[in-house]
C-alpha cells in the first residue's frame, strides 16, 4: 500500500499549497502522473510539490490553474509561498515591493533584484553558497511579478556605471543582463539612469538605498547590510534620502544617454569576440 503523506494545511503556506493542489487534483479524478502529462511536468514533481518537498513555480501554478479550473487560486498562493521562502529579514521588504506605487532605488555595485535576469540571479546568490540554488533563484525571480499586476509600480533605478563593469557570472551573463536592461527602453513605468564615473563625488557615496512610496501610507526608505535589512519610516531619514535621490538623478545621465552607455558597454566589453576569420572565439 502506497504511503500518502498527509499535510497539515495550517503548518505553512507551502503545506497549504500542497494540500490544495492535491485536493483539486483528486477532485478532478487525476493521478499525479496524469496531471503532470497535462501540464508538461513529471508526476514526480507534482508529488514533491503536493508533499511540500519542492517549491511551485509561477509557471507551474498557472498551468495547473488552467488544467484544473481553479480560477487562479494556485497562482495567488504561489506569491505567498515564495514570499515566506525569503530570508526572514527580507520578507517585509518583499511586502513593501508588492504594495508600493513607486519604487526609486540607487544601486552601487549590481543591478537591483527586480531587474535581474535568471543567470545573473544565480551568479549573485551562488557566489558563496550554492545550496538550494534553483529554489532560491525562483524565489527572487518571483518578486518581479509585481510588474505583471493590473497596476504595477513605477520603478526608477539610478545605477552606478561601476555595476556595468562588475563582471558577475561572466561575459555572456553580463551581455544578457545589459540587454535585459535595454529591453525597458520606452517603458514609462521602468526607468534606468546610469550615474557615470564623471559624476565624481556624489550623494550616494554612503551606499545603496531604496525608497518606497504608497497611495496612502507614509514613504519608507530601505538600506541593507550583511544578512540584515533596515526599513525606516522616520520622516527625517526619508526626507534626507529623498533629497539624496533627487541629486543622484540630477547627476545621472538622461534615459536616452543611459541606454546608449549600456549599449556601448555591452558591445565593447561583453560583445562576442571573433578571430581574424570572423568566427566566434570560445
Amino acid at each position: 500500500m502506497t504511503h500518502i503523506n498527509i499535510l497539515d494545511p495550517g503548518a505553512s503556506p507551502l503545506d497549504y499549497y500542497g494540500f490544495e493542489l492535491r485536493r483539486h487534483r483528486e477532485s478532478a479524478g487525476l493521478t499525479q502522473r496524469q496531471l503532470g502529462d497535462i501540464v508538461n511536468y513529471t508526476g514526480s514533481l507534482v508529488g514533491q510539490i503536493e508533499t511540500a518537498r519542492k517549491l511551485p513555480t509561477p509557471e507551474f501554478s498557472e498551468r495547473v490553474d488552467a488544467a484544473l479550473g481553479t480560477d487562479g487560486l494556485l497562482s495567488r498562493l504561489t506569491m505567498m509561498v515564495m514570499r515566506t521562502q525569503l530570508p526572514a529579514w527580507f520578507q517585509r521588504v518583499a511586502e513593501l515591493e508588492a504594495r508600493a506605487t513607486e519604487i526609486s532605488t540607487y544601486q552601487m555595485n549590481m543591478v537591483h533584484g527586480l531587474l535581474q535576469t535568471e543567470a545573473y540571479v544565480r551568479a549573485v546568490l551562488g557566489a558563496l553558497d550554492d545550496t538550494d540554488l534553483d529554489d532560491r533563484t525562483a524565489v527572487r525571480l518571483a518578486r518581479q511579478r509585481i510588474f505583471n499586476k493590473e497596476e504595477p509600480p513605477v520603478f526608477w533605478m539610478v545605477l552606478s556605471q561601476a555595476a556595468l563593469y562588475q563582471e558577475i557570472g561572466g561575459p555572456e551573463v553580463m551581455r544578457e543582463q545589459l540587454a535585459h536592461l535595454l529591453s525597458f527602453e520606452g517603458d514609462a513605468r521602468i526607468n534606468i539612469q546610469i550615474l557615470p564615473f564623471s559624476a565624481g563625488a556624489h550623494a550616494g557615496l554612503t551606499g545603496s538605498f531604496t525608497l518606497y512610496r504608497f497611495e496612502k501610507d507614509p514613504d519608507i526608505v530601505y538600506t541593507e547590510g550583511y544578512g540584515s535589512g533596515h526599513p525606516s519610516a522616520n520622516r527625517a531619514t526619508v526626507k534626507n534620502c529623498s533629497l539624496r535621490y533627487d541629486h543622484l538623478q540630477a547627476a545621472a545621465l538622461s534615459l536616452r544617454d543611459s541606454a546608449d552607455l549600456i549599449r556601448c558597454v555591452m558591445e565593447e566589453r561583453y560583445g562576442e569576440q571573433r578571430d581574424s576569420d570572423g568566427d566566434p572565439v570560445a
